[in-house]
């Protein structure tokens, strides 16, 4: 007796839904294609390396098929001491990843898209010399993952907007 008023109520909402125009970002035509198509060139430094192989992994970057853009791009780290034990030594710090990126046709060399992505991550600095380079690389680590995901966000959304829908 239940099922009959459940069955309507949810064809209703399926209904209702199917008229919203909702399209998820990655359900636009071209947009993973567009993704794959681009190239990522990085600059020197480990931070570049980093950045590089995270947005190689987040864009799918096909290596068998010819890139359409060009991702360029530049980065400045600060790090800051930010907690202080009593004998003055800093044991927490913040890194601050700024990146400038641009992305070029290569057909032509033509700015078609650009942006400026920042972010910030904290870490524990210990007393032994290995943990803190060990906590400090973990810290760029996840700044250049985290740079990855919204330079990735901001292309999807830019290609999602140029494509016809």
């Amino acid at each position: 007796m239940l099922r009959t008023p459940l069955l309507a109520l949810l064809v209703l909402t399926a209904a209702g839904l199917s008229g919203c125009g909702f399209t998820p970002l990655y359900g636009a035509p071209g947009v993973t294609n567009g993704l794959s198509a681009i190239s990522v060139v990085a600059p020197d430094g480990r931070a570049g390396y980093l950045l590089r192989e995270q947005l190689d992994d987040a864009l799918a970057h096909r290596a068998h098929v010819p890139p359409t853009y060009r991702l360029t791009m530049t980065v400045n780290e600060l790090r800051y001491a930010r907690g202080v034990r009593v004998d003055n030594v800093a044991n927490r710090y913040e890194l601050n990843m700024t990146v400038d990126w641009r992305l070029v046709t290569i057909a032509n060399g033509a700015e078609v898209h650009r942006g400026h992505t920042n972010v910030a991550v904290t870490y524990d600095s210990a007393d032994q010399p290995y943990a803190a380079v060990a906590a400090q690389q973990d810290g760029q680590e996840r700044a250049a993952a985290e740079i990855a995901r919204k330079i990735q966000l901001d292309l999807a959304a830019w290609l999602a907007g140029k494509t016809p829908a």
